[in-house]
């Protein structure tokens, strides 16, 4: 029943343009999603749903799905930093049909389809493109973990990140405060950060960043919850309270990520493409 509520990926193409608009033309996930919710003011039980054990909510992975649409219709686009933004074209349109849109890209990909074989770009009629799988099978991997090496990961990845004096402190009756490092920005100014790190296949919610946001206030200037799985919206939300001390949020798709950046078990590898030119031996 909560799954037939939650707006279908065509039903989003029209409020994910609207939101980049009110956002001033471009935005992160972060910042759309939450936007999305807003104005079309869908209950939070309806926007807590979960995706299966993927860490994201129903709502965040079909609106994956419509930008993805979007951005095939030459509407909006993306940045390898993961800024959406509108096109030209996004700014011009007054309103869309998110129906007729899905038809008009299925037909434009229908058509670079050569005979008798299917093109290398498809997009599946009933769903979002499939995630990455590199994505998926490190995150197994991670939740597969000892807590105690997750922890020790956590400190290496802070370490590689320009985090200095990082400990894993973990003991009973800490609030769930799992170690501490400074940050220092240009060699000059530096300040403390609490971090916490779980080892979740679903979405944190709300209490569990209060209840760290309690743990660590008057021990650091910063807090920093890292996790497998996800945060639903309400968690977003309460980690940048206003009057409240901030707390960062790294979730499964931003800590695989980051893995990846700073070669911390994941390596990756270029495809060599190699050009003959005719011409050329003929000026032998």
């Amino acid at each position: 029943m909560t799954r037939r509520k939650i707006p279908t990926f065509e039903e989003l193409m029209e409020p994910t343009i609207q939101a980049l608009r009110q956002l001033g033309g471009s935005a992160s996930i972060d910042e759309l999603v939450p936007q999305i919710v807003r104005a079309t003011g869908l209950p939070q039980d309806i926007v807590d749903v979960p995706h299966g054990a993927s860490g994201r909510t129903e709502l965040e992975y079909r609106s994956a799905w419509a930008r993805t649409y979007l951005r095939k219709a030459g509407l909006i686009e993306n940045s390898e930093r993961g800024v959406w933004a509108l096109t030209p074209d996004g700014l011009k349109v007054r309103a869309v049909n998110g129906r007729e849109i899905a038809r008009a890209v299925a037909r434009q990909l229908h058509l670079k389809r050569s005979p008798g074989r299917q093109s290398a770009e498809t997009i599946d009629p009933a769903g979002p493109e499939p995630e990455a799988p590199w994505q998926d099978r490190l995150l197994a991997v991670l939740r597969s973990m000892d807590p105690v090496a997750f922890e020790r990961l956590c400190q290496r990845l802070l370490r590689e990140s320009g985090f200095i004096e990082v400990e894993v402190t973990k003991r009973t009756g800490d609030g769930g405060i799992d170690g501490h490092g400074t940050m220092r920005i240009g060699g000059l100014i530096s300040f403390n950060v609490i971090f916490q790190s779980k080892r979740y296949k679903g979405n944190i919610g709300p209490d569990v960043v209060r209840d760290f946001r309690g743990a660590m206030v008057g021990r650091a200037d910063k807090g920093l919850l890292i996790t497998t799985g996800g945060f639903t919206l309400e968690a977003r939300r309460e980690a940048t309270r206003d009057g409240a001390p901030p707390i960062d949020l790294i979730d499964g798709r931003l800590l695989a990520e980051k893995l990846k950046e700073l070669k911390l078990g994941v390596r990756t590898t270029l495809v060599e493409h190699v050009d003959i030119t005719d011409e050329w031996f003929g000026t032998i």
